[in-house]
Formats: structure tokens, C-alpha cells, sequence
């Protein structure tokens, strides 16, 4: 390990790790399921279109929704079979919704189409990793499922100090980076050597877990000398972008910026090794490793194809009996509870928790203004505060407090005396002020395309296209005053253009 002098991120808190029923037993693979359910948006940014008709028959690894951005996510097909459906199915939401999905109904034969992947991908310049990650549909496989190449792009043209490879685990049950670490441990290396070379840093670190000594000792075997392997303190939210890059060099990302913008670059450990087996094999993301965890006959990380239904993975790991348990998409401390298990697994689930639905709830009390929740913030944030304005959705004065500077980690919440929902709270306002936001910027482009209909109008005396009309004063206009108005703008112009015709 590194002799790299740490440092310290404000708050945080020690979580029992409850890990030792899935670092430590090697990952099985989850057979086919009958149906896998894919949806459109599974990442930041707009959703993919389909280029699949109902009923087509596709390969494993055939493309099956293109990317409509920059900030866009290809979809891929992750077995063999037929289209069978394109329509909202349920999936993993906070307001249990539904979502389009491409439904695929299996052959079971896993027939796949040829990959195009190079032998040697020093071969390959920037711009052609690059590419191959857009083609290849890769999102952060760690958080909320950004794509990989947009951050990878932004490395590429800005000055990168450092590359930081993020193995850290912090949060309690989750162990499916651990393990692929353990198990692949030379494609974690060389996917940070890619990348680091792509992205011309200046030094490439893979910080760890001081709670993972099995995927350390992996990386020691194989790591090369331009990789510095660091081992941090297991204290949760270690594993956040942010106060990991504060742990390993000491740095603070300031508010309202991100790490490109201090030079460093943070990346997922699966994430890696995803742009390494595209890169090198040709292989798209069609899917990941899962931990399964909690109150389980037989838990464990488990290799699942993305859009398989949380009850076929439920199932195949004996747990028979849904109607007395309760699930988690993530941790204890950050999990989306899971309405209904037909949805699917997605790129950016990384663990399924089982809790039972028996264990007695303690219902919230009102607030005591103790301040337990100061001292955990890592974020050095007011949560009571926070709390007061979201809870009668005083929007601006939240975001006077740095609303925007959470990253939902639970600390607060986990520490309150009164068991208040703070995280709730706080993702339902950032969600209402993203909307509110949507609608303004909406109502905007509207008055824009106004004003300049109004201003072209003026300039001509008229638009100079077939059936336009002038600029009328619509504000003192009733609905019949205005219907005449155009029809007579409509006939003067009509006039005009046959008076030119005639003198031409």
C-alpha cells in the first residue's frame, strides 16, 4: 500500500460493515431469464431511442436504442431472443413509477453478434476510446449513472493532475466492487492505465477500502508501477466523490463546481473495468455485478443481465416468500425502496437489500433542535435548517443553504433522535426545484421564439413566407378579434404576392 499521507473530510460517521456474508464467497451467474425489461433511461441525461421494431429478432450485444445527446446512453441487447413489447413497465423509482422499456423475450441460445475489440488497445488514440465507450453504452456504474465518456471527454480536454480509481465500499451490505476486484483484479489495473493514457494524467490512484484486505492483496499481485494503490478509512460516506478526493490528496471540490474543474477525475471501479472490456473486447454493457444481501436464504454477488426483474434474481437466490420482506436498490443508507419486483436490474443498480417488513417502524417526532446532525454532515451543511425550509417548500431559502451542495447520504437522518426523514425531505425539494426549473426554461424558449416572430414581423412589415402573418397586438385582442386579424394579415400578404408576381 501507498505511504501516501490522508486526510480528513468533515463528519461522517462508523457503520457496522455487515459484510462478511458477500465479500468472501466468489460471484455466481444469474441464468437467462424468460423476459429481460430495459429501460430507455437509465442514466443522467435524455433517454435512448429505439431502433428495434416489435417483434425483430436481435443478438446478445446488438444495439437496440440509440443515444439522442451527447449527454446520451446507447442500449444494448443483452442476450439473444425477440422484441416482443415497447411500453411503460414498472421499475425501481422513489414514486414506484413506470417507465418505456424494450421488453426482450429470450431463445435462451445466447447468440451473439461478432465483437470488435483490439488485441492491443495501446493501439487506439483518445478520441477512439472515446468512441468506444459511447458505443459501447457506459454509464458510472457507482452513483447515479452519468456517462462514462462525457467525463472521460472532459479529462481528455482539460488538465488532469490526477485519475482516481474509486474502490471504496463505505457503505454497509455492498460488496460487489470488492469482489470484482478480487476476481479480476488485471482488468482493473489495466482499464486505469487506459484511461490514465486516454486522459494524459499526470498520476493514477486506486483507493480502497482499509475494510477490504482480499481485494487489496489482489491489486498488490498485479498493480504496475504507474498505479498507486491507497488504502482510506472505511468511514462512511468515504466512497462520495468528493470527500474521497479530499482523503487522498487533500483537495476541496468548492460548491457548485465539480472534481474536472480542480483537475482530477473519479471514476468506479466497474465503471473501469467496463471501458476496459469494450475497449479491448468489443463488448457493450449489457451487464454488471450485484450483491444481494440482508435477510436471504443464500446471499451473495451475483453476475446479472441488465433488465432482469428483481424477482427472478430473488428467486433464484431462494427467497420464495416476497409478501414478508422488504427491498432496497442500494444500502441502508441511500437504497430507493422497490415497489414492485417486476422491475428490472438497471446499469446503475448495484445491490438489492432484503429487509423483513415485520421490523417495527418508530414513527417521526417533531424536531428538539439538538444539532446531532451538524457534526455528521461531510458536507459541513445546517441539515435542521434545511430540514425547516424544505418541509413548508421554502425553496429559495433552501437554496440559500446549499440545498444543492447534498449528496443524500442519510448521516443526518441515521443520527436523528426524532428518526425525521431529512433525506426524504431534501431529494423531494431538489426534485420540485428541478421541475420548476424545467417549466421556466420552457416558458422562456416560448417568449423568445415571441419576441422574435414579433421582431421579424416588424421588419417586414410581414413575414415573407407563405401564409405568415403580421405582428398584432394579441394582448387587446379577443379570441374572434383575433382569428379576423390574421385572416385579413393573411389576405394583404397574399395580395402582395400576387401584385409581384404580375410586375415580374
Amino acid at each position: 500500500m501507498s505511504r501516501r499521507s490522508l486526510h480528513t473530510f468533515s463528519g461522517g460517521i462508523r457503520l457496522d460493515p455487515n459484510k462478511e456474508q458477500t465479500q468472501n464467497s466468489a460471484s455466481q451467474r444469474l441464468p437467462i431469464p424468460e423476459k429481460l425489461f430495459l429501460p430507455l433511461q437509465q442514466h443522467v441525461g435524455i433517454g435512448a431511442r429505439p431502433c428495434v421494431e416489435l417483434g425483430q429478432q436481435v443478438c446478445k450485444g446488438e444495439l437496440i436504442a440509440e443515444a439522442q445527446s451527447i449527454v446520451g446512453m446507447r442500449l444494448h441487447a443483452p442476450t439473444s431472443g425477440v422484441v416482443s413489447a415497447i411500453e411503460k413497465f414498472p421499475i425501481i423509482h422513489p414514486g414506484g413509477l413506470h417507465a418505456t422499456c424494450i421488453e426482450l423475450t429470450t431463445d435462451g441460445k445466447d447468440t451473439a453478434v461478432e465483437p470488435h475489440g483490439l488485441d492491443d488497445p495501446e493501439m487506439l488514440d483518445s478520441q477512439e476510446i472515446i468512441d468506444q465507450i459511447a458505443q459501447a453504452g457506459i454509464v458510472g456504474l457507482g452513483g447515479v449513472g452519468f456517462p462514462a465518456q462525457v467525463k472521460v471527454r472532459e479529462g481528455m480536454e482539460q488538465q488532469v493532475d490526477t485519475l482516481i480509481i474509486n474502490g471504496v465500499e463505505c457503505e454497509p451490505f455492498i460488496s460487489c466492487d470488492d469482489r470484482l476486484i478480487q476476481e479480476c483484479p488485471q482488468e482493473v489495473v489495466a482499464g486505469a492505465a487506459l484511461i490514465a493514457r486516454a486522459i494524459d494524467a499526470d498520476e493514477c490512484i486506486v483507493a480502497l477500502g482499509d475494510d477490504m484486505p482480499a481485494a487489496a492483496a489482489a491489486l498488490r499481485r498485479t498493480a504496475i508501477d504507474a498505479i498507486e494503490l491507497v488504502s482510506v478509512p472505511a468511514i462512511y460516506p468515504a466512497g462520495e466523490e468528493k470527500q474521497l478526493i479530499t482523503t487522498v490528496t487533500g483537495k476541496e471540490v468548492p460548491s457548485g463546481l465539480l472534481p474536472i474543474h480542480i483537475g482530477i477525475v473519479v471514476l468506479n471501479v466497474a465503471t473501469v473495468v467496463a471501458i476496459y472490456r469494450a475497449v479491448a473486447a468489443g463488448w457493450p454493457l449489457i451487464e454488471r455485478m450485484v450483491t444481494v444481501a440482508g435477510e436471504i436464504p443464500a446471499p451473495g454477488n451475483v453476475e446479472v443481465l441488465i433488465g432482469t426483474p428483481v424477482r427472478h434474481l430473488l428467486e433464484h437466490l431462494d427467497l420464495a416468500d416476497e409478501a414478508n420482506h422488504r427491498f432496497l436498490s442500494g444500502g441502508p443508507m441511500t437504497g430507493t425502496e422497490i415497489s414492485d419486483t417486476r422491475a428490472p436490474i438497471t446499469k446503475t443498480v448495484n445491490c438489492i437489500l432484503v429487509l423483513a417488513s415485520n421490523r417495527p417502524r418508530v414513527p417521526a417526532a417533531a424536531c428538539i433542535r439538538c444539532g446531532d446532525c451538524v457534526p455528521v454532515c461531510p458536507i459541513g451543511l445546517q441539515p435542521q435548517q434545511l430540514f425547516e425550509t424544505t418541509r413548508i417548500a421554502d425553496f429559495d431559502a433552501a437554496q440559500d443553504h446549499h440545498l444543492f451542495d447534498c449528496i443524500d447520504c442519510g448521516c443526518c437522518a441515521y443520527v436523528c433522535p426524532s428518526r425525521l426523514p431529512l433525506v426524504h425531505h431534501f431529494r423531494y425539494a431538489k426534485s420540485s426545484i428541478e421541475a420548476l426549473d424545467r417549466k421556466r426554461a420552457q416558458a422562456d424558449r416560448a417568449r423568445a421564439r415571441y419576441d422574435a416572430h414579433n421582431r421579424r414581423a416588424s421588419a417586414g412589415e410581414g413575414i415573407d413566407t407563405a401564409g405568415a402573418v403580421e405582428l398584432l397586438d394579441v394582448s387587446a385582442m379577443g379570441t374572434v378579434e383575433l382569428r379576423r386579424g390574421i385572416d385579413e394579415a393573411i389576405a394583404r400578404h397574399r395580395k402582395r404576392r400576387q401584385s409581384e408576381t404580375r410586375d415580374r
